[in-house]
């Protein structure tokens, strides 16, 4: 692929303030500290394009959530706040498909290829993509520009930020998206 359709869609996955909580890093720090400069660079290509954006929103259902509405947390970061217009997709669950109408508003678009973004990799960002190359949707991972943080596995071992997004990202790669930096994707944008 050496361009991508007019009609690929950016899906920026819960980038919102309540990722900056610090209860999300107690085992460990993030990785990919400049996921947000690659997120603002897609949004900013993608605005400049005319292709179609997609912000999702998490609000948690969970009373203890930094993504609950009604507080800053469920507040988009600057650097992916949508504009008049662009279309914002509210989803209680972690993938953007369940329960939001986003597969059918899709299709009826026209538009077969999603550029994903955002966070959690190993949790809405994986559902998401998972989801969506179930779909037949033709997905690439913008893997720089999504990020998650150090977590125990399932036998108790501490896994760091980079171990996790890695492997989702093997989780993910070839059966259901290719895996780009934002810098490839972005070649492909003209």
């Amino acid at each position: 692929m050496n361009r991508l359709p007019e009609s690929a869609a950016l899906l920026i996955i819960d980038v919102q303030k309540a990722i900056d909580d610090p209860a999300w890093a107690k085992h460990g720090p993030r990785n990919n500290p400049g996921a947000e400069d690659n997120i603002a660079a897609l949004l900013a290509a993608w605005r400049r394009s005319g292709r179609a954006v997609f912000h999702v929103r998490h609000e948690s259902l969970e009373p203890g959530s930094t993504y609950r509405p009604g507080q800053p947390g469920c507040d988009f970061k600057p650097c992916a706040a949508p504009l008049p217009g662009e279309s914002v997709v509210v989803k209680h669950v972690n993938s953007a498909f369940v329960g939001t109408g986003l597969a059918e508003t899709l299709r009826a678009a026209g538009i077969q290829c999603l550029v994903v973004c955002g966070v959690i990799t190993n949790n809405s960002v994986e559902a998401t993509v998972r989801m969506a190359g179930n779909l037949g949707f033709d997905t690439l991972l913008a893997h720089d520009a999504a990020f998650t943080f150090a977590r125990p596995d399932y036998d108790g071992y501490l896994r760091t930020a980079a171990e996790v997004h890695a492997m989702s990202l093997a989780n993910l790669a070839d059966e259901y998206c290719r895996v780009a930096t934002t810098g490839e994707i972005l070649a492909l944008v003209r």
